[in-house]
Protein backbone atom coordinates (compact mmCIF):
# COMPACT_ATOMS: atom_id res chain seq x y z
CA UNK A 1 0.00 0.00 0.00
CA UNK A 2 1.01 3.55 -0.56
CA UNK A 3 2.41 5.41 2.81
CA UNK A 4 -1.12 8.11 2.16
CA UNK A 5 -3.07 4.88 2.34
CA UNK A 6 -1.39 3.89 5.12
CA UNK A 7 -1.55 6.97 6.59
CA UNK A 8 -5.32 7.31 6.35
CA UNK A 9 -6.35 4.10 7.34
CA UNK A 10 -4.81 4.58 10.88
CA UNK A 11 -6.09 8.08 10.82
CA UNK A 12 -9.80 5.87 10.69
CA UNK A 13 -9.09 3.65 13.40
CA UNK A 14 -7.43 6.76 15.51
CA UNK A 15 -10.93 8.99 15.07
CA UNK A 16 -12.95 5.44 15.69
CA UNK A 17 -10.80 5.22 18.99
CA UNK A 18 -11.51 8.90 19.83
CA UNK A 19 -14.83 9.03 18.83
CA UNK A 20 -15.73 5.44 21.09
CA UNK A 21 -17.23 4.31 17.57
CA UNK A 22 -16.40 1.37 15.17
CA UNK A 23 -16.11 1.39 11.31
CA UNK A 24 -16.50 -0.95 8.67
CA UNK A 25 -13.27 -4.13 8.55
CA UNK A 26 -10.24 -2.53 6.89
CA UNK A 27 -10.20 -6.63 4.78
CA UNK A 28 -13.17 -5.79 2.92
CA UNK A 29 -12.98 -2.58 1.97
CA UNK A 30 -9.19 -3.17 0.77
CA UNK A 31 -8.87 -6.89 -0.44
CA UNK A 32 -5.31 -6.63 -0.92
CA UNK A 33 -4.36 -5.29 2.92
CA UNK A 34 -1.32 -7.37 3.74
CA UNK A 35 -0.22 -8.17 7.35
CA UNK A 36 3.09 -5.69 6.89
CA UNK A 37 0.38 -3.12 5.62
CA UNK A 38 -1.65 -3.82 8.69
CA UNK A 39 1.40 -3.72 10.68
CA UNK A 40 2.75 -0.50 9.17
CA UNK A 41 -1.02 0.48 9.59
CA UNK A 42 -0.94 0.02 13.35
CA UNK A 43 2.36 2.04 13.44
CA UNK A 44 0.17 4.92 12.44
CA UNK A 45 -2.48 4.51 14.81
CA UNK A 46 -0.04 4.56 17.80
CA UNK A 47 2.06 7.29 16.49
CA UNK A 48 -1.36 9.44 16.62
CA UNK A 49 -2.14 8.34 20.07
CA UNK A 50 1.55 9.40 21.22
CA UNK A 51 1.28 12.77 19.45
CA UNK A 52 -1.38 13.10 21.98
CA UNK A 53 0.48 12.62 24.53
CA UNK A 54 0.64 8.87 25.58
CA UNK A 55 3.86 6.82 25.83
CA UNK A 56 4.56 2.81 25.50
CA UNK A 57 4.52 0.83 28.48
CA UNK A 58 5.02 -3.02 27.09
CA UNK A 59 3.60 -4.88 24.10
CA UNK A 60 0.93 -7.79 24.30
CA UNK A 61 0.47 -10.63 22.19
CA UNK A 62 -2.49 -11.48 20.62
CA UNK A 63 -4.66 -14.46 19.36
CA UNK A 64 -2.51 -17.07 21.25
CA UNK A 65 -5.31 -19.79 22.41
CA UNK A 66 -7.20 -22.33 20.31
CA UNK A 67 -10.36 -21.24 21.71
CA UNK A 68 -9.99 -17.40 20.42
CA UNK A 69 -9.02 -18.23 17.27
CA UNK A 70 -12.08 -20.19 17.20
CA UNK A 71 -13.87 -17.26 18.64
CA UNK A 72 -12.27 -14.74 15.86
CA UNK A 73 -12.02 -17.13 13.25
CA UNK A 74 -8.29 -15.54 13.27
CA UNK A 75 -4.79 -18.55 13.46
CA UNK A 76 -1.80 -16.64 13.59
CA UNK A 77 -0.22 -14.43 17.15
CA UNK A 78 -0.07 -10.79 16.30
CA UNK A 79 1.83 -8.37 18.57
CA UNK A 80 0.48 -4.22 19.68
CA UNK A 81 1.64 -2.11 22.16
CA UNK A 82 0.46 -1.11 25.59
CA UNK A 83 -0.12 2.27 26.01
CA UNK A 84 -0.19 4.48 28.85
CA UNK A 85 -3.78 5.48 28.92
CA UNK A 86 -4.49 1.83 28.57
CA UNK A 87 -3.63 1.14 32.60
CA UNK A 88 -6.24 0.28 35.30
CA UNK A 89 -5.29 -0.25 38.82
CA UNK A 90 -6.20 -3.68 40.48
CA UNK A 91 -9.73 -3.28 41.72
CA UNK A 92 -10.58 0.40 40.01
CA UNK A 93 -13.91 0.62 37.60
CA UNK A 94 -13.47 1.12 33.99
CA UNK A 95 -16.19 3.04 32.71
CA UNK A 96 -17.61 1.40 30.05
CA UNK A 97 -17.93 4.36 27.75
CA UNK A 98 -14.45 4.84 27.05
CA UNK A 99 -14.93 1.43 25.40
CA UNK A 100 -16.70 0.51 21.93
CA UNK A 101 -17.43 -3.34 22.27
CA UNK A 102 -15.48 -4.66 25.04
CA UNK A 103 -14.21 -8.28 26.01
CA UNK A 104 -12.31 -9.64 28.98
CA UNK A 105 -9.46 -12.05 28.54
CA UNK A 106 -7.55 -13.78 31.98
CA UNK A 107 -3.60 -13.57 31.61
CA UNK A 108 -0.16 -14.00 32.47
CA UNK A 109 1.63 -10.61 32.49
CA UNK A 110 5.16 -10.58 32.42
CA UNK A 111 7.88 -7.43 34.06
CA UNK A 112 11.25 -7.34 31.91
CA UNK A 113 14.43 -6.32 34.21
CA UNK A 114 16.38 -6.30 31.05
CA UNK A 115 16.12 -5.72 27.39
CA UNK A 116 15.12 -8.68 25.06
CA UNK A 117 15.83 -8.54 21.09
CA UNK A 118 15.33 -10.83 18.72
CA UNK A 119 16.44 -13.04 16.43
CA UNK A 120 17.70 -15.68 18.99
CA UNK A 121 15.97 -15.21 21.81
CA UNK A 122 15.31 -18.72 23.49
CA UNK A 123 13.21 -19.45 26.73
CA UNK A 124 15.82 -19.20 28.70
CA UNK A 125 16.67 -15.83 28.09
CA UNK A 126 13.12 -14.86 28.31
CA UNK A 127 13.27 -16.14 32.04
CA UNK A 128 16.83 -14.61 32.90
CA UNK A 129 15.44 -11.12 31.71
CA UNK A 130 12.09 -11.33 33.40
CA UNK A 131 11.82 -9.49 37.05
CA UNK A 132 8.32 -11.42 37.76
CA UNK A 133 5.08 -12.26 36.85
CA UNK A 134 1.68 -11.18 37.88
CA UNK A 135 -1.99 -12.05 36.65
CA UNK A 136 -3.49 -9.60 34.49
CA UNK A 137 -6.78 -8.57 32.57
CA UNK A 138 -6.83 -7.37 29.31
CA UNK A 139 -9.84 -5.85 28.12
CA UNK A 140 -9.59 -5.95 24.32
CA UNK A 141 -11.87 -4.17 22.55
CA UNK A 142 -12.13 -3.63 18.84
CA UNK A 143 -12.23 -0.10 16.76
CA UNK A 144 -13.82 -2.60 13.73
CA UNK A 145 -18.03 -3.37 13.74
CA UNK A 146 -18.99 -6.27 15.79
CA UNK A 147 -15.83 -7.99 15.57
CA UNK A 148 -15.59 -8.89 12.13
CA UNK A 149 -11.80 -9.12 11.69
CA UNK A 150 -9.17 -11.27 9.79
CA UNK A 151 -5.68 -10.74 10.42
CA UNK A 152 -5.16 -7.62 8.78
CA UNK A 153 -7.57 -6.04 10.91
CA UNK A 154 -6.76 -7.25 14.55
CA UNK A 155 -2.91 -6.04 13.55
CA UNK A 156 -4.01 -2.37 11.88
CA UNK A 157 -6.34 -2.07 15.48
CA UNK A 158 -3.14 -2.46 17.45
CA UNK A 159 -3.93 -6.50 18.35
CA UNK A 160 -7.39 -5.10 19.62
CA UNK A 161 -5.84 -3.54 22.67
CA UNK A 162 -8.31 -1.91 25.01
CA UNK A 163 -7.34 -1.57 28.56
CA UNK A 164 -5.41 -3.47 30.88
CA UNK A 165 -5.06 -4.64 34.64
CA UNK A 166 -2.05 -5.70 36.45
CA UNK A 167 -2.51 -7.82 39.98
CA UNK A 168 -0.97 -6.55 43.34
CA UNK A 169 0.93 -9.84 43.73
CA UNK A 170 3.87 -10.73 41.75
CA UNK A 171 6.65 -13.66 41.60
CA UNK A 172 9.35 -14.94 40.07
CA UNK A 173 8.94 -16.93 36.55
CA UNK A 174 11.13 -19.40 38.42
CA UNK A 175 9.24 -20.19 41.13
CA UNK A 176 5.81 -21.07 39.12
CA UNK A 177 5.70 -23.54 36.41
CA UNK A 178 4.04 -21.35 33.68
CA UNK A 179 3.37 -23.91 31.49
CA UNK A 180 0.62 -26.06 34.03
CA UNK A 181 -0.42 -23.15 36.07
CA UNK A 182 -4.31 -23.26 35.71
CA UNK A 183 -6.59 -20.41 35.66
CA UNK A 184 -9.92 -19.53 37.21
CA UNK A 185 -12.21 -16.99 35.66
CA UNK A 186 -15.50 -15.63 37.78
CA UNK A 187 -17.94 -13.20 36.32
CA UNK A 188 -20.24 -11.69 39.00
CA UNK A 189 -19.16 -14.46 41.36
CA UNK A 190 -19.67 -17.54 39.01
CA UNK A 191 -16.95 -19.45 37.41
CA UNK A 192 -17.37 -18.53 33.54
CA UNK A 193 -13.85 -19.87 32.41
CA UNK A 194 -11.13 -22.18 32.86
CA UNK A 195 -7.66 -22.49 31.67
CA UNK A 196 -3.52 -23.42 31.99
CA UNK A 197 -0.56 -21.47 31.08
CA UNK A 198 -0.19 -24.05 28.13
CA UNK A 199 -3.17 -22.50 26.40
CA UNK A 200 -0.63 -19.66 24.91
CA UNK A 201 1.34 -21.12 22.06
CA UNK A 202 2.73 -24.36 25.42
CA UNK A 203 3.78 -21.83 27.40
CA UNK A 204 3.56 -17.87 28.04
CA UNK A 205 7.15 -18.28 28.01
CA UNK A 206 6.95 -19.31 24.62
CA UNK A 207 4.70 -16.54 23.74
CA UNK A 208 7.48 -13.96 24.93
CA UNK A 209 10.25 -15.53 22.98
CA UNK A 210 7.68 -15.56 20.05
CA UNK A 211 7.45 -12.23 20.86
CA UNK A 212 10.78 -11.04 21.02
CA UNK A 213 11.68 -12.89 17.79
CA UNK A 214 9.10 -11.55 16.01
CA UNK A 215 9.56 -8.20 17.10
CA UNK A 216 13.28 -8.48 16.51
CA UNK A 217 12.16 -8.82 12.14
CA UNK A 218 11.17 -5.14 12.93
CA UNK A 219 14.03 -3.64 14.71
CA UNK A 220 11.73 -3.60 17.59
CA UNK A 221 13.19 -4.75 21.31
CA UNK A 222 11.41 -5.97 24.34
CA UNK A 223 12.46 -3.15 26.89
CA UNK A 224 13.66 -3.54 30.16
CA UNK A 225 10.99 -2.22 32.33
CA UNK A 226 7.51 -2.59 30.07
CA UNK A 227 4.87 -5.38 30.42
CA UNK A 228 4.43 -7.85 28.39
CA UNK A 229 1.17 -9.35 28.18
CA UNK A 230 1.34 -13.01 27.26
CA UNK A 231 -2.02 -14.35 25.58
CA UNK A 232 -5.74 -15.14 26.96
CA UNK A 233 -5.61 -18.31 29.11
CA UNK A 234 -9.38 -18.77 28.15
CA UNK A 235 -12.09 -17.74 25.68
CA UNK A 236 -12.96 -13.56 25.73
CA UNK A 237 -15.76 -12.96 28.15
CA UNK A 238 -18.66 -10.05 27.29
CA UNK A 239 -19.22 -7.42 29.76
CA UNK A 240 -21.80 -4.94 30.62
CA UNK A 241 -21.98 -1.97 32.54
CA UNK A 242 -22.01 -3.73 36.49
CA UNK A 243 -20.05 -6.43 35.40
CA UNK A 244 -16.78 -7.76 37.89
CA UNK A 245 -14.53 -10.47 37.18
CA UNK A 246 -11.72 -12.10 39.05
CA UNK A 247 -9.17 -14.26 37.05
CA UNK A 248 -6.98 -16.74 39.47
CA UNK A 249 -3.91 -18.00 38.66
CA UNK A 250 -2.18 -21.01 40.61
CA UNK A 251 1.05 -20.08 42.06
CA UNK A 252 0.77 -16.72 40.86
CA UNK A 253 -2.18 -14.87 42.47
CA UNK A 254 -5.39 -13.18 41.22
CA UNK A 255 -6.71 -9.76 39.60
CA UNK A 256 -9.95 -8.16 39.42
CA UNK A 257 -11.80 -5.82 37.92
CA UNK A 258 -15.33 -3.74 37.87
CA UNK A 259 -17.54 -2.00 35.19
CA UNK A 260 -19.18 1.32 35.98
Amino acid sequence: METTLIERLGDRLYDAFVARESIAPLSTQHEDLTVHDAYRIQQRFVDRRMDAGETVVGKKIGVTSKAVMDMLGVYQPDFGYLLSGMVYGEGERIPLDTLIQPKAEGEIAFVLKRDLMGPGVTNAMVLAATECVMPCFEIVDSRIRDWKIKIGDTVADNASCGVFVLGDTAVSPRRVDLATCGMVLEKNGEVIGTGAGAAALGSPVNAIAWLANTLGEFGIPLKAGEVVLSGALAAMATIKAGDSFRVSIGGIGACSVRFA
